[in-house]
């Protein structure tokens, strides 16, 4: 998509280069877009999870760190693999949190709608917020310009008029996107009674957060409740980006809030990203599945061949590579046991 910026900075002279984890983290959501795209338009939201989540395992384990899942597929009794707390990776150093999505969407993908991810991010060890008990978050996130106007304590009709006076526009130029549910139905009218427009997305909030900071985006901010863990993940892709996300957990009910409070989670504590993410460090890869707003979707071509779209970022550098790749299925079935391509 033409509105995320491309640029490389420079390390600087003085310091050491080390090795850039996101370059080998791109092996591992190509992998895991591949396998789940057998699975677009096919219904079967579990079966495109469990491929996605088997190639992304097969290739973490030939990547050379000491990772520990913060953000996975759930607990070990539920998600086999990439279960949180699961020790990924070859064992030796770098010592690092992981956070993985490997089928960001999968009623996308299983419906064939478009904007379906493979998503991981990686950080120091002991940097990666975790979310506990707490499932869902309140969320803003938006670019570097508004960055400083994102407060959760403000009503929305605010934020959006300080957008619109920041950014020098009429109010009715601005766009939210936000999660289509119940629970945002008051929120999206005073969106609306505001004069701003919505735009409604039926799930994939990580790319949505990643559209409201880019350049060029037809998007000006991501309002309302989602995911913890998607905005762990969004977190890292923004440090590397830039703009900026604030959440607050978000409780369903009352025996959820007991045990965040029990585990020591502040409630009404805004987080940003450097509270989601503390490490100035950090490394994120997603690879389309289905054609969306960010990506393009995996393609095939022939028999054998298919293509892949990535974006590979490290916030050190403010490196944000675009990635595009030529797959032999043929060989890549060969030597992953027919795993995944």
């Amino acid at each position: 998509m033409s509105g995320i910026e491309h640029h490389v900075l420079e390390e600087r002279a003085d310091s050491r280069p080390d090795r850039n984890l996101a370059l080998e983290l791109v092996r591992v959501t190509e992998a895991a877009a591949l396998a789940a795209a057998r699975w677009v338009g096919r219904g079967d939201k579990i079966a495109a999870d469990q491929a996605a989540v088997d190639a992304m395992r097969l290739v973490l384990d030939t990547v050379q760190m000491d990772g520990i899942v913060v953000i996975g597929e759930g607990e070990k009794d539920e998600a086999p693999m990439l279960y949180n707390g699961e020790a990924i990776g070859d064992g030796s150093s770098p010592a690092t949190d992981i956070a993985v999505d490997p089928l960001e969407g999968t009623t996308l993908c299983a419906r064939g709608m478009p904007n379906a991810l493979a998503v991981i991010a990686l950080a120091e060890r002991g940097s990666m917020f975790d979310p506990g008990p707490c499932v869902y978050m309140e969320k803003l996130a938006g670019g570097s310009a508004i960055a400083d106007l994102l407060d959760l304590d403000k009503p929305i009709a605010e934020i959006l008029g300080l957008i619109a006076e920041r950014k020098e526009i009429e109010i009715g130029d601005v766009m939210v996107v936000v999660l289509d549910r119940p629970r945002h139905a008051d929120g999206i009218q005073a969106i609306r009674d505001a004069g701003a427009r919505v735009r409604l997305i039926s799930d994939g909030d990580v790319s949505a957060a990643m559209l409201a900071v880019s350049e060029n985006s037809p998007v000006d901010l991501l309002w309302g409740v989602g995911g913890t863990p998607e905005g762990v993940i969004s977190a890292a892709a923004l440090k590397c980006m830039g703009g900026q996300i604030v959440g607050r957990l978000w409780p369903r009910d009352e025996e959820e809030r007991a045990a965040a409070i029990e585990g020591g989670y502040d409630l009404d504590k805004q987080l940003t990203a450097d509270d989601l993410i503390k490490s100035d460090d950090c490394f994120f890869s997603a690879t389309g599945v289905t054609d969306g707003d960010v990506l393009q979707g995996v393609r095939y071509q022939g028999a054998r061949g298919a293509s892949t779209e990535s974006l590979v970022m490290r916030s050190r550098s403010g490196t944000v590579r675009r990635v595009a790749a030529r797959h032999d299925r043929t060989k890549l079935r060969a030597v992953t046991g027919a795993r995944y391509g």
